[in-house]
């Protein structure tokens, strides 16, 4: 099963001419030259980018997600490849109501008409993982029902293997790919789709997010029924709006655009200055507009979290380079340990500048606030600046709220409407009230910890040989990573001699 999945995936790369980008790395063109005599048949049009997505496209659903998260690294891919891949489409045909009915019942045990009042054949929205049904519980509530698609596990399983596979000898034969991290680039991508099997991890999501929003009057988020959730299904309230996409629809309900544009930029920044916690998924297909001008958030299986050194970051970075203070911003990245100390300040200032300061021959209001934070990304690489996980999920979240927001306000100023939330913000991080409310914060710690401070000293004063130890254990668990590496080497070259005897086989007969 898994040797023809991979024989597919060889086919489809060569009829959309992938190999040539890997054998670009070849500066003498002696390979490119040889390849092109060999398949000299095939003719391409069409950019390299436009080829890569089509050839996602064809390999089904999982590889089209993998290159939706793949366009959020701007920092690691060319922006031509990068801003095609923004344009996949999760586009999935549902799976037959039966099977997502023994799901439900899997988990009640019992008929689904006993569970609910009554329940909606026809799915309202598919996706690649789960699909969505509306239904109506015992007391009348409306809800929507997300169900996991049956299989779906395995179909994961198979396809991360391959990917996995891939980035390895993309890591070993590639001399650009090293620089792309494959391996981290799929082992973070396999991270979001266990995180998404897991509906009660997005139901826990939705319900903090509710919590976050009590009794705003900016953003709806639906109600989650605990009673009803497991792991392959979740169930929450049924929302009532108009997708954000549809303006002329918005419009005609009298929703005001601009001050709806405005009220986007304000949640995302309360999200992530209040609360650490946002919604890394706010394409158009995830937002409706209320009847009363709210945002309503749906699908929160990916949802980024950020520390308070995240969040003092990315203020003092904000703040300094609209204020066009350089050194400000390379200090910021120096003290949050994003580039390495012995950075030298000035070098890391000039090259900022030399970035940033032609984007201020435009008005304020053409700058991108999620390219600037692309561009300090890109500038950082240079001086080692290993770009966090949860950075990548905001600057991607930054360019989808950017997106709505001028597409429903085409004069919208994102500076002048997230400058005060940001000065109020920072404003609130020094001076004595911040200090007194951090004092309060560690004051349960301290009273634990003070107390076995001598004996910790004591303890530790007294075992010296526990870091000689501990260098021992790193050293064991480097040669076994080394051994490891051989091992996949020579399965990768296994694998591809299996694939040659295989499609010999086929064209054979």
């Amino acid at each position: 099963m898994r040797l023809l999945r991979l024989a597919k995936i060889v086919i489809v790369s060569l009829r959309f001419g992938l190999d040539r980008m890997v054998l670009t790395a070849d500066r003498s063109g002696q390979l490119v030259r040889l390849w092109r005599i060999v398949f000299f048949w095939r003719r391409f049009s069409e950019p390299r980018a436009v080829r890569l997505r089509r050839a996602l496209e064809s390999l089904g659903p999982i590889f089209v997600k993998f290159g939706q998260m793949l366009s959020t690294r701007r920092d690691l891919l060319p922006l031509d490849i990068a801003e095609e891949l923004a344009l996949l489409q999760d586009r999935v045909p549902p799976f037959p109501s039966e099977e997502a009915i023994a799901v439900i019942e899997k988990l009640y045990g019992r008929p689904v008409d006993e569970v609910f009042a009554e329940f909606e054949r026809t799915p309202v929205a598919s996706a690649s993982v789960a699909q969505v049904h509306f239904a109506r519980l015992q007391d009348g509530t409306e809800v929507a029902i997300k169900v996991l698609r049956p299989g779906i596990e395995r179909v994961i399983a198979h396809d991360m293997a391959l990917l996995d596979a891939g980035a390895t000898l993309l890591d070993r034969l590639w001399p650009e790919g090293r620089r792309l991290k494959p391996r981290e680039v799929v082992a973070e991508f396999a991270k979001h789709l266990r995180d998404e099997l897991d509906l009660m991890r997005e139901a826990a999501n939705c319900s903090q997010l509710r919590r976050n929003f009590t009794d705003s009057k900016l953003l709806v988020v639906p109600e989650v029924y605990w009673d009803y959730c497991g792991k392959s299904v979740m169930v929450m309230e049924r929302m009532h709006g108009v997708p954000i996409s549809r303006t002329q629809a918005l419009r005609a309900q009298g929703t005001d655009l601009s001050a709806l544009s405005r009220a986007g930029v304000e949640i995302f920044f309360t999200q992530v200055f209040r609360d650490g916690f946002f919604h890394a998924d706010m394409h158009p297909g995830n937002i409706f507009v209320h009847a009363d001008g709210r945002y309503i958030a749906l699908d929160f299986g990916i949802m980024g979290t950020l520390t308070d050194v995240d969040k003092n970051y990315l203020a003092q970075n904000f703040l300094a380079f609209f204020q066009r203070d350089y050194k400000r911003v390379a200090q910021a990245h120096i003290d949050a340990g994003w580039v390495p100390a012995h950075t030298r300040v000035d070098e890391f200032e000039s090259a900022i500048r030399a970035v940033c300061e032609p984007i201020f021959d435009k008005p304020l209001k053409d700058i991108s606030f999620g390219k600037t934070l692309l561009r300090l990304f890109q500038t950082a690489r240079r001086f080692e600046m290993e770009v966090q996980p949860q950075l990548v999920l905001l600057q991607k979240t930054l360019l989808n709220i950017e997106g709505l927001g001028r597409q429903l306000d085409p004069e919208l100023d994102l500076w002048t409407t997230a400058k005060p939330f940001l000065e109020r913000w920072m404003g609130k991080q020094v001076g004595f009230g911040a200090l007194a409310r951090h004092i309060k914060e560690e004051a349960p710690f301290w009273a634990t910890a003070l107390p076995q401070l001598p004996r910790l000293i004591h303890h530790a004063l007294s075992t010296p040989d526990r870091i000689e130890a501990a260098r021992r254990d790193m050293a064991r668990l480097a040669s076994a990573q080394r051994r490891q590496s051989f091992a996949l080497s020579v399965v990768g070259v296994l694998l591809a001699a299996l694939l040659a005897l295989e499609l010999w086989r086929l064209a054979g007969s």
